[in-house]
């Protein structure tokens, strides 16, 4: 997801698309050209409806934090927040404070950030798992892969050359799934503090 905001003044300087591609009142084209819009109908916002892996424990406890993009015909499918926790949850500003208990792997905002108790050997299959989506080498969540093309991963911005669920949900990865059209995938992640 990309979202440009910002404030200014009369007096910033302006650029053109020949100057440098980065400056404080600019995005660089290599985001932009990134970017793509969040997907519209329920295909595009698939709910947590998996089963907790793992022991479902009261509090969420130290956590190491994963970065997961999925992409379906050029577009954002989000992964909500709730995968991997049980009610009753309390949401503050789209954020889950608090759930009835939190397995293995769990999200607790719509962010794409997984967060997974340290020390286990996790993958993407596990993420799909928990969240109740389909994945395999054809099929991303609720998407099948066109004519001759399968479901690509890609782990900080390298192609993954094995199963898209054999992913490791390894510390402060960046992963990208996608079906359909080519999207670019991010090599990096700028984590929360405390993941």
């Amino acid at each position: 997801m990309l979202a440009i905001a910002g404030c200014g003044t009369a007096n910033r300087p302006t650029t053109t698309a020949s100057q440098s591609t980065t400056t404080s009142s600019t995005v660089p084209r290599e985001l932009l050209a990134q970017a793509r819009p969040i997907g519209t109908g329920p295909s595009f916002r698939p709910p947590a409806t998996g089963p907790v892996l793992g022991p479902c424990r009261r509090g969420l406890g130290s956590r190491l934090g994963v970065h997961v993009e999925v992409f379906a015909a050029d577009r954002v499918v989000i992964i909500p927040a709730g995968i991997g926790t049980r009610p009753p949850r309390s949401y503050s500003e789209g954020r889950i404070s608090s759930a009835g208990c939190y397995g293995d792997l769990v999200t607790v905002e719509p962010t794409g950030v997984v967060l997974v108790r340290p020390g286990l050997r996790l993958a993407v299959s596990d993420l799909f798992r928990a969240w109740g989506q389909p994945l395999s080498s054809r099929r991303l969540g609720p998407f099948i892969a066109p004519d001759n093309t399968r479901v690509a991963g890609f782990v900080d911005g390298q192609r993954w050359p094995g199963a898209p669920g054999s992913v490791p949900l390894a510390a402060h990865s960046e992963i990208v799934l996608e079906v359909g059209p080519h999207v670019p995938p991010h090599a990096s992640y700028t984590f929360p503090p405390g993941t």
